[in-house]
């Protein structure tokens, strides 16, 4: 009788020549070969090869044959199992999956991965068996990203392409839209030369309009970032590190060190662009109003009002003091998506001034930022607006008198959310993208677009323009001294300039007058400050001194 081995695996005439080594035969195949299965040491598994004979004395010798290649493989560190790179990314994608079902890391990792490994990884050796991607492969995906890959942003450099590169960056665009479509519960539209299960195809104006996005992307085709490739050379390095561990692939084959590839600086908003951020958002876009262009335009056009719904008005409100808190805290996307109401408290720092304490998580870590009382009065706007859409949603299901603390949102309840109370997942991103484009703020001075990231950048360039030191501003970020050094140290240039400047034609250095009286206000104020740290301490009043 077979004996079931496992799914679709039906063993029958089962030899054991010692423990972990087996010879069997197949019940759902025709031919009467034997085969043999070798148990792997100290991984829960086997290694299985085809005789190809029907004799059980030549098997049997087979068999002792491949138990001792595999030992021999084992020890001199070679595969034993032949893998595509494809295969083995997609087992690592479900190990990290998994991950972040336990919240080892987090929610959105996994789907960059994804957009990585089945992108340009799979494309460039997604066939290639793992054990076979040597140095070469590894060295040469730099250059090979760059000729077969699209950059987001102008200041990388533009360049020409063919054009069947053109027609593909354009149909994985369209293919990439049509997903997200699909995500949001939306009909897919067929492709440009495809047809759809009801046999339709795509309308003229889509074509016309993929012609139309071929030529425009041969004139010119943003460069791929450095940024960009050097993390997807992080992924194919985690994904080669999983073939190790998995023994698809020998541990020469690990790849820690990347090419050496520039670090773009980041576009951040100037004190000055920032200021007309905010002014702009305030006193016009919030009320839908049109800023006047130049000074001819007349009173009555300054204070022309587009009617905004109050749906519109309410979305406004809140994206405007979304951004002041995005600011003013450095918080990543990421962290404000996760930001509750019980998450946000106040202190008082060792002066005895109020602070606004947010306890963040993102990136599987969390911890405390302090943020100015200002944050606090943004952030009962956006309570406010909570409580003002709580209230009209139970009177629209015919709920009336509601009392203030029914409607007034829960510790466990999202800070940003929609008008209907979920979280906002898209962290308002069309309204921030609305109001860049009105602001004529969108492009940075880099070249690139500027997103909800660039806040974090904003903040982080002001802190360190103000003279807040390195490792503390890494620790209120939740980064890395060294990633702040390598993408914001033009700051310390800027701040340090009368340092850098010194004896330079044509720049006006501080008189050593100005210097001296300064050092001397320095040295008093430190040496007011040990004569008070020498007085003894004033027993309070009421209370005698404790004992010495």
């Amino acid at each position: 009788m077979a004996t079931v081995a496992g799914k679709g695996t039906f063993i029958k005439d089962k030899v054991e020549l010692k423990p972990g080594l087996i010879l069997f035969r197949r019940s759902d195949v025709q031919h009467g070969n034997w085969y043999c299965r070798v148990k792997v040491p100290n991984v829960d598994r086997y290694k299985t090869f085809s005789l190809k004979t029907e004799d059980i004395n030549t098997a049997r010798s087979m068999a002792w044959r491949h138990d001792a290649k595999v030992e021999h493989s084992l020890e001199q560190n070679i595969p034993l199992f032949n893998r595509s790179f494809a295969k083995v990314a997609q087992e690592f994608l479900i190990e990290q999956e998994k991950r972040a079902e336990h919240g080892e890391i987090s929610a959105q990792r996994p789907k960059k991965l994804r957009a990585v490994i089945e992108g340009p990884l799979t494309d460039y050796m997604g066939s290639t068996q793992v054990h076979l991607i040597g140095d070469d492969t590894w060295k040469n995906y730099p250059t090979w990203r760059r000729a077969n890959g699209e950059g987001r942003a102008a200041r990388n450099g533009m360049r020409t392409v063919s054009e069947a590169l053109a027609a593909k960056l354009v149909d994985q665009e369209l293919a990439a839209r049509e997903k997200g479509r699909a995500a949001r519960g939306l009909r897919a539209r067929p492709l440009p030369g495809d047809r759809n299960r009801r046999g339709v195809s795509a309308s003229d104006e889509a074509i016309a309009a993929r012609e139309a996005a071929i030529a425009e992307r041969m004139k010119g085709t943003k460069q791929i970032s450095d940024s960009t490739i050097r993390f997807e050379m992080s992924v194919f390095a985690s994904v080669m590190g999983f073939a190790m561990k998995k023994r698809y692939a020998p541990v020469s084959q690990r790849y820690e060190s990347r090419p050496k590839l520039k670090v773009m600086r980041r576009d951040e908003f100037t004190n000055e662009e920032y200021t007309a951020l905010y002014t702009y958002s305030r006193d016009y876009w919030v009320k839908g109003k049109e800023k006047p262009k130049d000074k001819a335009e007349t009173e009555e056009t300054e204070k022309k009002e587009r009617k905004l719904s109050p749906i519109s008005r309410w979305y406004r409100t809140v994206t405007h003091n979304f951004v002041l808190v995005m600011c003013n805290t450095g918080m990543r996307p990421g962290e404000a998506k996760n930001l509750r109401w019980k998450d946000v408290t106040t202190a008082k720092d060792r002066d005895g001034n109020e602070i606004v304490v947010l306890a963040v998580q993102g990136k599987g870590k969390s911890r405390k930022l302090v943020a100015v009382p200002s944050v606090g009065k943004y952030l009962d706007r956006i309570r406010a607006c909570a409580r003002d859409a709580a209230r009209k949603r139970a009177e629209a299901e015919g709920k009336k008198n509601v009392p203030d603390h029914a409607i007034e949102p829960r510790p466990d309840d999202p800070v940003f959310t929609t008008i209907d109370g979920t979280p906002a997942s898209s962290l308002y991103k069309h309204l921030i993208d609305d109001l860049l484009n009105k602001a004529e703020l969108r492009d940075g001075p880099g070249g690139t677009v500027r997103s909800t990231y660039s806040f974090r950048h904003t903040y982080a360039t002001m802190r360190l323009s103000e003279g807040v030191d390195v490792y503390l501003l890494a620790e209120q970020m939740g980064t890395s001294v060294k990633m702040i050094e390598d993408h914001y140290g033009h700051v310390n240039s800027i701040r340090h300039a009368d340092r850098l400047l010194q004896g330079a034609g044509g720049w006006n250095a501080a008189k050593p007058d100005d210097v001296e009286l300064e050092t001397k206000a320095k040295a008093t104020k430190a040496a007011a400050t040990r004569d008070k740290a020498k007085r003894p301490a004033k027993p309070q009043r009421g209370r005698r001194p404790r004992a010495g």
